[in-house]
C-alpha cells in the first residue's frame, strides 16, 4: 500500500522516490541532473534520463543508423551488423550491467542509444575521408553531440540533459565519463564491438574461430557467447558497491590483446576492408560537389548557412556526415555518373 504522501505525487516524483530507494548511492540519481541548456517543464510520467533515451529513439539519426557500415561494406547477408544493431547491443550490454550494480539504466540506455548518432556512411573510411577534407576535421562522438544539440528538430536540437551527452561525448577510448553509467557505456561499446566484429568476420570467412590466439581465448572463452558472459561477469564482479567501474586486470590486459589482433587480423584486412579505398573516394568527392555547388543542399542545411551563419564548410560536412550508405551510393551516381551510361 502507498503512503499518503506518495498519492500526492505524479508518476514521475513517485519514479524518482523509488530510484532512491533502490538504486546504489553512486547512481546518478534522475532528479539531480544537472539539467538542460533550455528548461522544459518536467514530464509528469517520464524521469529526465527516460525522456532523453525517448528523444533520441524517435529522432531521424537513429533511424538512419540501419542504413550505415559497422565493419563490412554491402556484405552479402542478412545477418552482419551494422550501425543500428551495434548500438542496440552495446545498450544492451551496457543495461545488463547498470542493472546488475543499482545503476540508472534509462540514463545507461539513453548514452548507449545515442553514442553513435555522427557516424558517417561507410563506418570509419567516411569518417577518415571527413577527417580529412573538412576544414574542421572530423570525429564521429564530436559529430555524435552535434546532431543532438544543433542538427535534430530543424535546427533545434534535442535539448538533453548534460549527462546524456557527456556520456555521448566521452564513450571512445581516451573520454572520461562524469558519470558511472557513462563509463558502463564506455566499456560496452568496447565488449559489443570486439565480440560482434569476431562474429561477423567469422561468417565472413576472413577469421576462423580458432585462429584467435588461445592465451587470449583460455582467458576470455572460445565463441562470442562466453567472452560476453566473461567480460560482463568480471565488470559486475569488480565495480559492485564501487564508486568506479573496472575490471580484473587479467581480463582487461586479454580484451586489449583481443582488439589488437582484431585490428591487425580483420579491421586492417585487405579481404575485410579491400573496398574501403573506394568508399573513402566517394565521400571526399561528395564533399568537394556540394561545397562548390551550396545551392543543391536541401534547404534546412541552407538555412544553417543563411540564417544562422553556420560555415559553408560545416553545413556540407553535416549532410554528408548524414548520409547512409545507400543515399551516399545514390547521390554519387546522379552526380558522377551520365544518365545514358545506366543501362550499364
Amino acid at each position: 500500500m502507498e503512503n499518503a504522501e506518495d498519492l500526492t505525487l505524479n508518476i514521475r516524483e513517485r519514479m524518482e522516490k523509488r530510484e532512491h530507494e533502490i538504486l546504489s548511492p553512486y547512481a546518478a540519481f534522475s532528479d539531480e541532473t544537472t539539467g538542460r541548456d533550455v528548461w522544459e517543464e518536467p514530464c509528469d510520467i517520464r524521469p529526465a534520463y527516460q525522456r532523453d533515451r525517448d528523444r533520441i529513439l524517435h529522432c531521424k539519426a537513429f533511424r538512419r543508423l540501419k542504413g550505415k557500415t559497422q565493419v563490412f561494406l554491402a556484405p552479402e547477408g542478412d545477418h552482419y551488423r551494422t550501425r543500428m544493431t551495434h548500438t542496440l547491443e552495446v545498450a544492451q550490454n551496457a543495461r545488463t550491467i547498470a542493472k546488475a550494480l543499482r545503476l540508472n539504466e534509462d540514463l545507461t540506455e539513453a548514452i548507449a542509444m545515442g553514442h553513435d548518432l555522427g557516424h558517417t556512411p561507410f563506418g570509419h573510411a567516411g569518417e577518415r575521408a571527413l577527417n580529412r577534407v573538412c576544414p574542421g576535421g572530423f570525429e564521429h562522438h564530436l559529430q555524435s553531440i552535434r546532431v543532438v544539440e544543433r542538427l535534430e528538430k530543424d535546427g533545434m536540437g534535442l535539448n538533453l540533459t548534460k549527462e546524456v551527452r557527456d556520456g555521448i561525448l566521452n564513450h571512445q577510448t581516451s573520454g572520461h565519463p562524469h558519470t558511472l553509467e557513462g563509463r558502463i557505456v564506455q566499456l560496452s561499446d568496447k565488449i559489443a564491438y570486439v565480440n560482434h566484429d569476431i562474429d561477423d568476420a567469422i561468417r565472413g570467412h576472413i577469421i576462423r574461430e580458432e585462429d584467435i590466439p588461445y592465451e587470449l581465448t583460455a582467458i576470455l572463452g572460445h565463441s562470442p557467447r562466453e567472452r560476453l558472459n566473461t567480460l560482463i561477469h568480471d565488470i559486475i564482479i569488480h565495480s559492485e558497491g564501487k564508486s568506479e567501474i573496472g575490471m580484473s586486470e587479467e581480463v582487461q590486459t586479454a580484451m586489449t590483446e583481443l582488439r589488437s589482433y582484431m585490428f591487425r587480423s580483420v579491421y586492417t584486412n585487405p579481404v575485410a576492408k579491400g573496398e574501403e579505398k573506394k568508399a573513402e573516394a566517394m565521400i571526399e568527392q561528395l564533399y568537394y560537389y556540394y561545397a562548390g555547388h551550396l545551392e543543391l543542399l536541401p534547404d534546412e542545411y541552407l538555412d544553417m548557412i543563411r540564417r544562422d551563419h553556420e560555415p559553408e564548410y560545416q553545413a556540407v560536412c553535416d549532410y554528408v556526415a548524414g548520409m547512409t550508405d545507400r543515399y551516399a551510393v545514390q547521390k554519387y551516381k546522379e552526380i558522377m555518373i551520365p544518365d545514358a551510361w545506366d543501362i550499364y
